[in-house]
């Protein structure tokens, strides 16, 4: 395989695949937080005028329900924290194929090839030993809970 067949077929499919999620995490836990920070604001108003009208009494209580359960689904889900791991690595990825196609750092020496697929595995792989590891705790948080 080739530098740059290693470039297309692995690096930029590791970017995008990084890349995508990050924004996807990003998407889905702004949409959250969102909801809630509405969700939340709207209680006190709708508190205000319940005399009015009584069943806003239970819009109040779903509302409420509504932040909870939103809260649990970003917990389980990570996705602040999934955010901002796929974006690190994503930039990371970019950087190393920027110096390796610039030649700067160490892809200045010669073997640079060698070293590029060195380091970008050795980024893809610690990744994925986080997440088994993260999935791994969890699972044991929830044998023991």
């Amino acid at each position: 395989m080739t530098d740059s067949e290693y470039i297309e077929s692995r690096l930029e499919n590791q970017i995008n695949w990084y890349d995508t999620k990050s924004q996807n995490c990003q998407k889905n836990y702004k949409r959250i937080k969102i909801i809630q920070l509405i969700s939340s604001a709207l209680i006190p108003f709708l508190a205000g005028i319940v005399p009015d009208f009584k069943w806003l009494v239970h819009a109040i209580g779903l509302l409420g329900i509504l932040i909870a359960v939103l809260e649990g689904i970003n917990s389980i889900n990570k996705y602040h924290e999934n955010w901002i791991e796929y974006r690190s690595i994503c930039e990371t990825l970019r950087r190393e194929k920027h110096m390796y196609l610039g030649k700067a750092g160490v892809y200045s020496e010669s073997g640079s090839y060698v070293t590029l697929i060195e380091r970008v595995e050795t980024i893809i792989s610690k990744e994925n030993i986080n997440w088994a590891n993260l999935n791994h705790n969890d699972n044991r948080s929830e044998e023991n809970g």
